[in-house]
């Protein structure tokens, strides 16, 4: 669905991918399928129309979103991205209002005691899918679940802007998503090709 969709918004806009300055692109961490479909489709933007591209990273633009979003922020306050990782795992990171790193990108297993050490003196916002699971956990008077976050695609912005106008641009040919962790394939819970299960194979 997602090159129809762009060439959706490219007609409405009533521009051509070649009039493109350049393509930016969310680079995880994130779902492998969901980061290879989006890295491969804007590369394959960028090479056709020979426009740079241009990566970033998936919990920064979601704190952007935050800030965006939430205009009375107390000034020390931190910024939790979280996505689901499965069970109780997220990927996460801190960030301060300035979008200043406080906690390097991370997979980590969330428990009641994850964060004290920043929410002693911090509030701390937590966003993002893995948020709503941990929220049981983390019951700190410092964490804070904004009810109202959404996400967007607009978030990456003001990262994207400042990139381009640094010229700080990736390798169309060899640049790879932000995965985390490596992937691990999974046995398939069921046949999927019952019919063949008995069946004997002659040369």
């Amino acid at each position: 669905m997602l090159v129809p969709l762009i060439d959706r918004v490219l007609k409405g806009a009533h521009v051509g991918v070649s009039q493109l300055a350049a393509v930016a692109v969310g680079i995880g961490p994130g779902s492998y399928t969901g980061l290879r479909i989006g890295m491969s489709t804007a590369k394959g933007l960028c090479y056709g129309a020979g426009i740079p591209l241009i990566a970033v990273p998936t919990l920064r633009a979601m704190a952007d979103g935050l800030l965006l979003q939430a205009s009375l922020m107390a000034y020390d306050a931190l910024i939790c991205p979280m996505i689901d990782a499965r069970r109780m795992e997220v990927y996460t990171a801190l960030f301060d209002r300035e979008k200043n790193v406080v906690k390097d990108t991370c997979a980590e297993v969330i428990n009641e005691h994850s964060f004290d050490k920043w929410l002693e003196h911090h509030p701390v916002y937590f966003i993002g899918s893995g948020a709503d699971k941990c929220k049981p956990l983390l019951t700190h008077p410092h964490a804070i679940f904004p009810p109202s976050y959404s996400y967007s695609a607009r978030y990456m912005i003001n990262d994207a802007w400042e990139a381009f106008q640094n010229v700080r641009f990736e390798d169309v040919a060899y640049s790879e998503p932000f995965y985390l962790k490596d992937f691990i394939a999974g046995k398939p819970v069921k046949n999927v090709f019952p019919s063949l299960s008995n069946t004997k194979l002659y040369s």
